[in-house]
């Protein structure tokens, strides 16, 4: 499932965490990338132990932990802390996929990547190319999403950022390992939770959605890994 998720940071927060950004000093991207991924990545990024990288960082956890849209599709156990990469000049990311398993900064803890979040900082119209591409099932998928929107997809999808040749593209990017771990059950925990709510929108106290309420949870407690 790919899902695109609306207004993560309020204007306001993209406008100081831009501020933030584009006065820190950043790096070669590839020190942070694995071999495969090495190859074919060429920006720019913050270290991720730079307190800017931090500081905006737990602002879009913060406002992910109460975005009702994002919590039914993600379902998350733990989180890989928010990084965040630049790119200009021509600069891209290859194909690749994301590290099935990766360590939390300065911690023994590790994580197995389920999906994989990318949110934007910088005005599609403030730069030429720079899309990510996700491949999907039924083909390939471009994304290039206004500030503060957030793109949510599997992390064992093939995707690329094209080059972008105008201007600066500026992004969050970050994994998550998920109370299920599987995309396809995932994704009907979702479409379940969002069919319920609309039950109780448009007939509100119908018996059904307590009985389908049941069957949600009864199912999250099967599939759920602690």
């Amino acid at each position: 499932m790919i899902l695109c998720i609306p207004d993560v940071l309020t204007s306001e927060q993209v406008s100081e965490a831009r501020a933030l950004l584009d006065a820190a000093e950043w790096a070669d991207g590839k020190t942070t990338a694995g071999y495969q991924a090495s190859q074919v990545k060429d920006n720019m990024q913050l270290p991720p132990n730079h307190p800017v990288a931090r500081q905006v960082g737990e602002w879009i956890l913060r406002a992910l932990s109460t975005n009702p849209l994002f919590m039914s599709a993600a379902l998350p156990l733990h989180f890989l802390p928010p990084m965040f990469n630049r790119y200009s000049g021509g600069q891209q990311f290859g194909t690749h996929v994301d590290g099935a398993i990766r360590q939390i900064p300065g911690t023994s803890h590790r994580i197995r990547t389920d999906l994989s979040c990318t949110l934007f900082f910088a005005a599609p119209e403030e730069y030429d190319g720079g899309e990510l591409i996700i491949e999907d099932t039924y083909g390939s998928k471009s994304v290039k999403l206004p500030p503060g929107h957030m793109v949510l997809y599997p992390s064992t999808s093939l995707h690329h950022v094209t080059p972008v040749t105008r201007g600066t593209r500026l992004c969050s990017f970050f994994w998550l390992q998920s109370l299920i771990r599987d995309d396809q059950r995932r994704s009907m925990m979702f479409d379940m939770d969002v069919a319920i709510q609309r039950l109780a929108a448009d007939v509100p106290g119908h018996p059904s959605e307590v009985a389908l309420t049941g069957v949600y949870h009864n199912l999250l407690r099967q599939w759920a890994e602690m």
